[in-house]
């Protein structure tokens, strides 16, 4: 029995939720809401210590982190596989992968978070703010650091230079197939998609106007069915910032 706590609008859970439905597998869902405080429940955090999204759990053990889900799908369920047999091959999708979790996906926080939360967080005081960062495991101080105003200008132009910088890469890359490794659909297509889908729900697809082949993969990506299914109803509603 596979089990996924996790959250429509989280990134990394539609990550998780991409590979789960490639490979066409059962699970039960379980919503974790963030303005419930659901992620730092006692509950929730026996299975999840770092009080984030998603975990699975595969007969009652927690796998935790998205990355780490995914390739334990990948090892315990390779059927349907998202992986490249060749180890040198896996190897390039890695370093994608690796990539993607260093540079785009923390780039795609600091405009997130200023369209999502900050029209939360400046209805707290001072305060309360801080007493809820403190009950953080993680990223108390990332936070902080963007505040109930939300992150700087000079934040968002970091974010989206390095925003720039991935989508780059992709249209060379694209240059040797339709997908970013060996030509076939693969965990580094499933990682970077949320964010450009959220890119895409932050008004900032003009980004890759001049790109065609990250224009074509993007139109592919959302045409497979996998896309439909991870993209459940609230995934894409950033609030009425947006």
């Amino acid at each position: 029995m596979l089990e996924l706590y996790h959250a429509p609008i989280s990134t990394c859970s539609q990550k998780v939720r991409l590979v789960l439905a490639e490979k066409k597998l059962d699970w039960k869902s379980h919503i974790i809401h963030f303005g419930s405080g659901d992620h730092l429940s006692e509950k929730y955090l026996a299975i999840n210590p770092n009080g984030v999204v998603p975990t699975l759990l595969d007969d009652g053990d927690a796998i935790i982190d998205s990355t780490v889900i995914n390739e334990y799908l990948e090892d315990v369920y390779p059927e349907i596989s998202v992986r490249p047999k060749h180890p040198k091959v896996a190897a390039r999708m890695r370093a994608w992968r690796q990539y993607i979790d260093e540079v785009p996906t923390p780039a795609i926080r600091p405009p997130s978070f200023n369209a999502y939360f900050v029209p939360i967080w400046a209805k707290l005081t001072d305060a309360q703010f801080f007493e809820y960062t403190e009950r953080l495991p993680l990223r108390k101080h990332f936070y902080r650091k963007m505040g109930r105003g939300g992150f700087s200008q000079a934040d968002i132009d970091e974010a989206l230079d390095k925003l720039g910088q991935t989508l780059h890469r992709m249209e060379r890359s694209l240059a040797d197939g339709a997908w970013l490794v060996d030509d076939r659909y693969s965990l580094a297509d499933v990682s970077i998609t949320p964010t450009i889908v959220r890119m895409e729900d932050l008004g900032l697809s003009s980004m890759w106007d001049s790109l065609p082949r990250v224009k074509d993969w993007y139109s592919r990506i959302q045409a497979r069915p996998n896309f439909r299914v991870a993209y459940m109803p609230g995934s894409r509603d950033l609030g009425p910032s947006c």
